[in-house]
């Protein structure tokens, strides 16, 4: 009993991490215009697809997953200046469908390029399960976590320690200000997409090897990273992180104790939940902590 509860802790956990770097993507973009950017999903299918793409190619794997994140980047930067800059408007509605007709123009662009076929990313270091606590783990899985810690930490960093950092977080908080100090909210707004689609990109590349990718994985990814970053707070970057973790767990254990029928239920309940009972989330009252 304890094994299998540790088992599906292990798969909740591995899921919530990348959900986690996709709400957090959500989040960046949202403190620095109030966007909601609903192709956010498109940056981790890019992330794995081109990864798939450019060892396809003869590149090495660290070569590859790191030129598809250069490749999401761009992505993102082209989005923000191409599409949300060119709008012209400040009304938030407007934007987010934008944003939406950008998430179909990259799935429709990758489905043209890539076409309908699943794709594997090879794992970074072998198929061998681990044992723990009776429960077995992918290495790949480590990888997930492991590289889910460290850009959460470097997130930290960033925002705390670098002027970029701080000056988008004073984007965040107020911009008005932020440009009476010389802040251009422009700028910050493109770096935001920027970061947000490397956010997506890691994410992509690491868990393509566990749960293969194709042109639409970032549908359901995008989706369940929103309804994670809506569970933690929007505008929180720990609710994101605590949202993503939390969602996960519950995704895993809905399919291993009640049917995996209705794992994919789980966040659309969630959200509805949410929205109707809490709709600042669980770290909606930390609006001061957005970065």
């Amino acid at each position: 009993m304890f094994a299998e509860f540790m088992q599906y802790l292990f798969s909740g956990l591995t899921a919530g991490s990348t959900y986690a770097l996709v709400a957090l993507g959500f989040t960046i973009i949202y403190n620095a215009s109030h966007i909601i950017n609903f192709a956010q999903g498109e940056f981790l299918m890019i992330g794995g697809l081109g990864s798939v793409m450019l060892m396809q190619y003869g590149l090495p794997m660290p070569v590859a997953v790191v030129g598809a994140i250069v490749v999401a980047v761009v992505a993102g930067i082209l989005v923000e200046k191409l599409a949300i800059e060119r709008a012209g408007t400040n009304d938030i509605v407007p934007l987010i469908i934008i944003t939406i007709g950008a998430s179909l123009f990259l799935r429709g662009g990758a489905q043209f390029f890539w076409g309908k076929s699943i794709h594997a990313l090879p794992a970074f270091s072998g198929n061998t399960p681990i044992n723990i606590a009776g429960a077995t783990i992918l290495p790949q899985s480590l990888w997930v976590l492991g590289v889910g810690a460290v850009v959460v930490c470097l997130l930290a960093w960033f925002f705390k320690r670098t002027l970029t950092g701080k000056a988008m977080l004073a984007v965040s908080h107020n911009p008005d200000a932020a440009r009476l100090v010389g802040i251009n909210p422009r700028f910050i707004l493109m770096l935001s997409f920027a970061l947000a689609a490397a956010l997506g990109a890691i994410a992509g590349a690491v868990a393509a090897p566990i749960t293969l990718t194709a042109y639409d994985v970032g549908v359901m990814l995008g989706l369940k990273g929103f309804v994670a970053a809506v569970l933690g707070g929007l505008g929180s970057p720990l609710g994101a992180v605590a949202g993503g973790l939390l969602l996960g767990i519950m995704e895993a254990f809905t399919a291993g104790y009640v049917s995996s029928e209705y794992k994919d239920a789980v966040p659309f309940v969630i959200v509805l939940l949410v929205l109707f009972l809490m709709p600042s989330g669980l770290f909606g009252s930390r609006a001061t902590e957005r970065v």
